[in-house]
């Protein structure tokens, strides 16, 4: 009798396998293979509740997406929301304000600039170019949400946002157009401030059309070339210069009239003085008296002679002492020697005989 091959089926290992070795059915199956199956049907309803409810957080807008209708048009505000599950995908915007910046400072830009340098480079009326640093603040309009989600997007996966699709391109190009009208001159002079709201009107404008609101865009800083800088520094020293040499004239100016100001007043001084003495010729001696000082003891004598009396008691005392030598000379006569008679003549009145 041929043995069987491995290939060959064999009924009776067939039987041991579902009766058992006793030929009763075996109903021992092994417990594992049930708990797992019950794990499936635990996770699918835990996570279905989890879909059952959105959570909108403060400043936030969630766009309801049906499977069968699509998108609907009244976004879900702020709290906490029921949706049916595995139907409505919900996906939330952020609408409260925010800051896109433009800068050549890595640490100021966006993860869009991707660390770059992403300030905006333009042209200026006269062919100049310039380098700005640029911020924008802005917000999406609450009513549009749907519309936004609809026509643009969230960011999914490699799409980008609103922000690289609207935001960015648009103040790229409005400023680079607002600035191209405008010589070098007014940028970096008075004309800043116009050209800021300029800006500002323009792009308003635009991202209103695409359901974005603008708050306010800024104008941070305004880089020139090295030449131009250094051409500003010297027209600002030359300038400096100029008022300065002004100055000097102007206060020139003033002091020469000041002076001739001052001798046409002492000409109409003297002029009026000459008149009054004219007329009343005593107002010399009015003005002496006048302008003496205040222990000075004066007379008029007559309409021509003034005696100061403070010289004539000085010359007092001289005159008296002259006075009084005169007398005492006149009551006092000098003596005077008599003359010689003779060589002989003696005291007794006798004259001696010579030998």
């Amino acid at each position: 009798m041929p043995t069987p091959s491995s290939n060959d089926f064999d009924l009776n290992d067939l039987h041991r396998a579902v009766f058992g070795n006793n030929g009763a059915p075996s109903m021992k199956v092994p417990t594992f293979q049930w708990r797992w199956l019950l794990l499936i049907p635990i996770l699918w309803l835990l996570l279905t509740f989890m879909r059952s409810f959105v959570v909108v957080g403060a400043g936030e807008r969630a766009v309801l997406f049906n499977r069968f209708t699509g998108t609907q048009p009244v976004p879900l505000g702020e709290g906490m929301h029921f949706v049916l599950p595995w139907v409505v995908k919900p996906t939330v915007y952020d609408v409260k304000s925010q800051t896109y910046t433009m800068a050549m400072t890595k640490a100021e830009n966006n993860e869009q600039a991707g660390g770059a340098n992403d300030a905006l480079d333009a042209l200026t009326s006269d062919g100049l170019p310039i380098s700005l640093d640029m911020s924008v603040r802005f917000h999406i309009d609450p009513q549009n949400v749907a519309k936004l989600h609809r026509e643009i997007g969230p960011r999914e996966f490699d799409n980008p946002d609103y922000v690289t699709k609207i935001v960015r391109p648009q103040v790229r190009s409005r400023v680079r157009m607002v600035i191209a009208k405008y010589p070098v001159t007014t940028i970096y002079g008075k004309g800043r401030t116009a050209i800021e709201r300029e800006i500002n009107d323009r792009l308003r404008q635009l991202l209103i059309k695409n359901y974005i609101v603008l708050d306010e865009a800024l104008l941070r800083n305004i880089r020139f070339s090295p030449e131009f800088q250094r051409a500003i520094e010297q027209k600002q020293v030359a300038q400096q210069e100029v008022e300065r040499m002004t100055f000097v004239v102007q206060q020139a100016d003033k002091e020469r009239r000041r002076k001739i100001i001052e001798a046409e007043g002492e000409a109409e001084s003297i002029r009026l003085k000459a008149a009054a003495l004219a007329k009343n010729p005593q107002l010399v001696q009015y003005e002496y008296v006048k302008n003496l000082p205040r222990n000075v003891r004066t007379v008029i004598t007559d309409s021509r002679t003034i005696v100061n009396m403070g010289e004539a008691m000085n010359n007092v005392p001289a005159a008296v002492a002259a006075d009084d030598a005169s007398q005492s000379s006149s009551a006092n006569p000098a003596s005077v020697p008599e003359p010689d008679s003779g060589a002989g003549s003696t005291t007794d009145g006798t004259s001696g005989a010579t030998n």
